[in-house]
């Protein structure tokens, strides 16, 4: 007779935050901060997940035994891997049709509201931001031209096309602001 507790059953639907978990462990064990830093070089551009989510969606995974945790070794850091429940989890995820998009801008937050700001303030958010994408489209860019010769990346180089096409419209969007049209602020 065994001793080991059957599986917990795997949640109906995993959330999107635990599915890219489980997706970057694909490659093997990481610890949370390893995930982390993953997330943050990756899909933390598009994909906002924070490092107390990061352990608290490993405890839920570890709990429903989609991902086993290893030994606590140096720093507290512990290893977690994917189990198989974890890759059938994975795999049923990845296939449902994602959900809508949705946008969150602390910047629009900012330009809808800016009625509420003197114009000097808004322009140096806005000029802030404008380096900020444009840093950022440089980045994808190079990255983009990196992975050109992985051909098994090429659904990564997808990912960084679509955000090279966002920033580029971004700062299209912020070019033809009237604070950045000509020498004068507008009215």
């Amino acid at each position: 007779m065994s001793t080991t507790p059957p599986p917990d059953p795997a949640p109906s639907e995993l959330n999107a935050t635990a599915a890219s978990l489980l997706g970057f462990l694909h490659t093997g064990a990481m610890t949370g901060w390893d995930l982390a830093r993953a997330v943050e070089s990756s899909i933390g551009e598009f994909w906002n997940v924070t490092r107390s989510q990061i352990y608290r969606e490993l405890r839920s995974l570890e709990q429903a035994r989609l991902v086993d945790a290893g030994v606590v070794g140096t720093r507290d850091r512990r290893p977690y891997t994917i189990t198989p429940h974890g890759r059938e989890a994975f795999a049923r995820w990845i296939t449902r049709p994602p959900g809508d998009d949705l946008v969150r801008s602390p910047l629009l937050l900012t330009v809808y509201f800016g009625g509420h700001l003197d114009e000097s303030s808004l322009v140096r958010f806005l000029t802030m931001h404008r380096v900020r994408h444009e840093q950022r489209l440089a980045d994808y860019r190079t990255l983009h031209e990196a992975l050109r010769e992985q051909p098994e990346l090429r659904w990564v180089r997808f990912a960084l096309e679509y955000g090279i096409e966002h920033e580029q419209a971004v700062l299209r969007w912020l070019e033809g602001l009237p604070w950045f049209q000509g020498p004068s602020p507008p009215q």
